[in-house]
């Protein structure tokens, strides 16, 4: 019997599927030849992936899972170059309806070099971003005009920041009615609270939560497997590994300015088409970081971008 499920869980060879929105996960494994056709990323199969799988005779177990016999086209996914893996890609989610991305501007300190590039990511391949600022708690206390700062950076350029403390509860109300009815991608460094929003999300979940190493002033891996968690009835949200390097796939220098939203609008007006926004006369994105319009952080990112840091790229 073949039937149509979504993957909610990936370990490496073993994967857990469920016929959402109905939440009964099963096991699965991956049929050779759909390994060997979807090659071009270390992982052919991603967490949101939408599969046909053949029922085993008798009940389904890990002893007896599932066959994955083919993975259905994407609606959109998101993919990143690994720091020590340059020549291959890595699969973080697929078929999302929302990225949130979460930060914190300090234990771990932020990085918004490593933030942008979530972000041109998620504009490349069309997945709709909400900044989620965590532990604003404790900022308002002891860096208030950091984190006004850093909510102007991101709302002037057209995201939608918003506040919240998985320790106190504050915005995560509203979090949960923003992820209502979807499939959800929490990504974001090491350390800054993603099991720990899942968890205030729906306390009956109970993704490991770790604590910050204050030595190094980074956050532990506590999250290890790429895994879905149910919300609520219809809302599900993908926890992945804190990630510490994030390279971009699949874009070219030229194209880059364009998923900045903030340099696609301004850069209408510049002189010359195209423009690079680094030495032509008369280009207005450079006119719009002068005047303010366009924050110096973003622009200073976007030029990193263009140099290809090999850290990254």
């Amino acid at each position: 019997m073949t039937v149509e499920a979504t993957v909610v869980r990936n370990a490496g060879s073993h994967f857990f599927l469920s016929e959402l929105p109905e939440w009964k996960p099963f096991a699965a494994v991956l049929r050779g030849k759909v390994r060997l056709n979807r090659s071009t990323a270390t992982n052919p199969v991603a967490v949101g992936d939408r599969v046909l799988c053949e029922l085993p005779e008798g009940e389904v177990s890990e002893q007896n899972p599932a066959t994955i016999t083919k993975v259905l086209d994407r609606s959109n996914y998101l993919i990143r170059k690994s720091t020590n893996l340059s020549r291959q890609a890595h699969v973080i989610a697929a078929n999302l309806d929302q990225a949130v991305i979460v930060v914190s501007l300090f234990f771990p300190e932020l990085k918004l070099p490593f933030l942008d590039r979530i972000l041109v990511t998620c504009e490349v391949y069309k997945v709709p971003v909400l900044i989620v600022l965590n532990k604003v708690d404790l900022y308002r206390e002891e860096a208030p005009e950091m984190l006004q700062a850093f909510v102007d950076i991101y709302e002037g350029a057209g995201y939608r920041v918003l506040q919240t403390s998985a320790r106190t509860g504050e915005g995560i109300d509203e979090l949960r009615e923003l992820c209502r009815g979807k499939i959800n991608l929490l990504s974001g460094e090491s350390g800054v609270g993603k099991s720990s929003i899942v968890k205030a999300l729906n306390p009956e979940l109970d993704p490991k939560v770790g604590r910050i190493s204050e030595a190094h002033l980074q956050g532990k891996h506590t999250t290890s497997l790429y895994e879905m968690y149910r919300l609520g009835e219809d809302s599900f949200a993908i926890d992945t590994p804190g990630i510490r390097g994030f390279g971009l796939v699949d874009l070219e220098k030229e194209e880059i300015s364009k998923y900045f939203p903030e340099m696609l609008r301004e850069g209408q007006d510049c002189r010359f088409i195209p423009c690079t926004h680094t030495h032509e006369p008369g280009c207005a994105v450079k006119k719009a970081v002068e005047e303010g319009r366009i924050s110096a952080e973003r622009y200073n990112s976007y030029l990193g971008m263009l140099e290809e840091d090999k850290k990254f790229r």
